[in-house]
Parts: structure tokens; C-alpha cells; sequence
């Protein structure tokens, strides 16, 4: 070993194991088990009985799967998880379409008021829910939405965060792509269906990721322009199920893993989507 490379190996294990580093790693622990614990309990309790639940003190015995026939065999949890599926897949796939398309408008083309658009698209971030609950409500009712898959689909489609990734992720895009193609008499929309959209496959699985997954833990809208119990959708379901099995948390664990399940395969499949979608967009 050289003189050089033991002074670096030296550096690197001083800067390793400094007060401070030490500190941030046992925070990053801290914090990590506090986010790990809910759901290991939820995990185990969904395979205990009742008594091994609400008595921890209790040893358990081998796991059991009646938690989950009873779930499924005594509520319509399978129509719930039906209906989370079709309104979440359904709200993805049109709003990156849309959303895709309007993006690469504002990042690429020309015209007038562009910029006051973007701005005026941009602020809306800055509104919540609950402001425009009501004449969201409205304008469904008037439209006769309630109680429909429309209703539940149609007003979750726009989401100004997509529309502003996707217009940086454009932005970022060398524009002699675009120049080049324009030479070899492709139109605009040809380099979108052609170029832009080959290029934004790891950004758009990504939102794809956050757009599955808000819908899929949808629970104020739902609730607010639903009635039909064959349109509930998996998280108003679990809220329902546990007002009527509020002693038997072993059931509502249970229906909490099977609606937790779809999430976690999302996120496991796609997470080197969402990393490269961050350091390609860079959210600048």
C-alpha cells in the first residue's frame, strides 16, 4: 500500500466515523424504524387471531389465513379492490396522456401566452382540496357524475405537478432532436409520438408511480360524490370495515395488507423509474 492510498483510506474512515456522521446515522436509523414498525405490525397482525392481537403479552401461534377468507367471503373487498384499480389505471393513463401532451407545449411551441398559461397552470399548486371540493361538486352534480366512474375519474385527471415535471424534463432535451426532424419534414406531432415520448419513459413511469398511487389511496372525493356501494372504492371500503369490525383488528389488518399490497409492488418495480426520473428531470 503507497503512502497516497493509505492517507486517502485514512481520510475516508475519519470522515466516516465522525461525530456528526455518526449522528446522521443514527437518525437515519431512528427514522427508519419508525417508518418500517407500522407496517410490520400491521404485517403480523394480519395473520393473528383476534386474542393475539389485543393481547400482545399472548404467544402466537403458527400465522393463520382466516383473516383473509373472512375478508374477502363476508364484504365485497374484491369489488373494492376492482374499483380502486379501474379508477387509478384509468386517471394514470389518460392524465400522462394529456398531461404529456400539454407539457411538450409549453416547453416547445411557440405562441401567444405561453408563458401566462404555464404561470396560471403553475398556481394552482398552491390551491388544496378542500377550496375546490365544493365547486368541483357542483359542477359534477350538474353534470349528473354522481355516483359514476366518471365522477371519480374525470376531476382527478389534471394535476398541475405532472404538467410542470414534464415540461422541465422537455426543457432539458437538446433541441437538435427536434430541429432535426423538422428538416426531414416531420411534423410536431410526429416527433412527439416519435421522439419525445421514446424519451420520456423514465419520467413518465415515475408520475405514473404518484398518479397510481394518490388515486389508489383516494378517500375524501370518493366519499363525498358516492353512494353506491358497488362504486366504493378499497380505501373507503377498509373506513367502512373498520366501523363494523372495530374490535376485530385482525380483519382490518388484514384488509389494510391486501390494499397495501398493490402499492408496495408499484413502488418495488418502479423505484430505478423514480430515481432516474429525478436525476434527469433534476425538478429544476
Amino acid at each position: 500500500m503507497t503512502a497516497d492510498t493509505a492517507t486517502t483510506t485514512r481520510y475516508r474512515g475519519e470522515r466516516r466515523w465522525t461525530p456528526r456522521n455518526v449522528l446522521l446515522v443514527v437518525v437515519g436509523l431512528l427514522v427508519g424504524a419508525l417508518t418500517v414498525f407500522p407496517l410490520v405490525w400491521m404485517l403480523s397482525g394480519a395473520f393473528k387471531t383476534v386474542d393475539e392481537v389485543n393481547d400482545p403479552a399472548l404467544i402466537p401461534a403458527s400465522p393463520t389465513w382466516e383473516n383473509f377468507t373472512y375478508v374477502f367471503t363476508q364484504v365485497p373487498f374484491a369489488r373494492y379492490l376492482l374499483n380502486s384499480l379501474l379508477v387509478a389505471g384509468a386517471v394514470t393513463l389518460i392524465a400522462l396522456w394529456f398531461h404529456s401532451m400539454a407539457a411538450y407545449a409549453l416547453a416547445r411551441l411557440q405562441f401567444p401566452g405561453r408563458e401566462k398559461l404555464f404561470a396560471a397552470i403553475f398556481a394552482t399548486l398552491l390551491v388544496s382540496l378542500p377550496v375546490v371540493m365544493i365547486p368541483t361538486f357542483l359542477v359534477i352534480r350538474t353534470l349528473g357524475l354522481l355516483d359514476s366512474y366518471a365522477g371519480l375519474i374525470v376531476p382527478a385527471i389534471f394535476n398541475a405537478f405532472g404538467i410542470f415535471l414534464l415540461r422541465q424534463f422537455y426543457i432539458s432535451l437538446p433541441p437538435e432532436l427536434e430541429e432535426a426532424a423538422l428538416v426531414d419534414g416531420a411534423s410536431y406531432w410526429r416527433i412527439y409520438r416519435s421522439i419525445i415520448v421514446p424519451l420520456s419513459r423514465p419520467i413518465l413511469a415515475a408520475l405514473a408511480v404518484f398518479f397510481f398511487l394518490a388515486n389508489w389511496n383516494a378517500f375524501v372525493w370518493p366519499l363525498t360524490i358516492t353512494s353506491d356501494p358497488d362504486l366504493r372504492v378499497v380505501q373507503l371500503g377498509i373506513a367502512l370495515f373498520q366501523q363494523q369490525y372495530a374490535s376485530d383488528w385482525n380483519y382490518v389488518l388484514a384488509a389494510s395488507t391486501v390494499a397495501a399490497l398493490p402499492t408496495l409492488l408499484v413502488f418495488f418495480f418502479f423505484q430505478r423509474q423514480i430515481v432516474e426520473s429525478i436525476k434527469s428531470a433534476g425538478f429544476k
